[in-house]
């Protein structure tokens, strides 16, 4: 028969220093029956006040989308969707909220387009759609810039095996206009993220 390696010497410890032992350690109350645990979880289906019920219950969804949606303006990782979580989306969003874009202007130009399309000289009309193509170009190209400059710094911040596919979101966020912009803002312009 061989012998148990674990096995060592035993303990100096008499029989009632041990109970004393274990009943500190020990949860202190007897376990409850059966028939008492079911009876502390019976609640009965259906409120007597259904109609009080389903107004606390309006009033908690209420709470909780109010908590939610200033949650997620103020940026709170939880209760962001799924497209805004992480490090690096939030240092895209915050580079892009300290630059200065030129996609930011890019829905005013086309609603003043649309007030210049209603002059009725073709001139004017000419004018004002050649204007709205040039400003559509230069926000273009500003986009791929800001695309290929945050890809670079993050890659430089977080290597660059790590770097996730964010020119798109970053694209999306420039063209916004920034008090439109959800999450909102976190930093000012020209404050960059480290």
């Amino acid at each position: 028969m061989a012998k148990n390696a674990n096995n060592t010497e035993p303990s100096g410890e008499s029989l009632e220093e041990t109970q004393a032992r274990l009943k500190e350690s020990g949860k202190g109350a007897p376990t409850p029956s059966r028939a008492a645990q079911e009876a502390a979880r019976k609640r009965p289906l259906v409120p007597n006040d259904r109609k009080e019920a389903a107004k606390q219950a309006r009033a908690q969804a209420q709470t909780a989308r109010e908590r939610a949606r200033v949650g997620m303006a103020n940026g709170e990782e939880k209760y962001l969707p799924v497209r805004d979580r992480g490090p690096q989306k939030k240092y895209v969003r915050d580079y892009v909220d300290a630059r200065f874009g030129i996609g930011e202007f890019l829905v005013p130009v086309m609603f003043l387009v649309i007030i210049l399309t209603l002059v009725p000289s073709y001139e004017v009309q000419s004018l004002a759609i050649l204007v709205l193509w040039a400003f559509f170009l230069i926000a273009v190209v500003d986009v791929i810039v800001l695309g290929f400059s945050v890809r670079r710094r993050l890659a430089a911040k977080y290597g660059a095996d790590k770097v996730e596919r964010v020119r798109w979101y970053a694209a999306m966020r420039a063209l916004q206009m920034r008090f439109l912009r959800l999450p909102k803002p976190q930093v000012k312009r020209g404050q960059y993220p480290q």
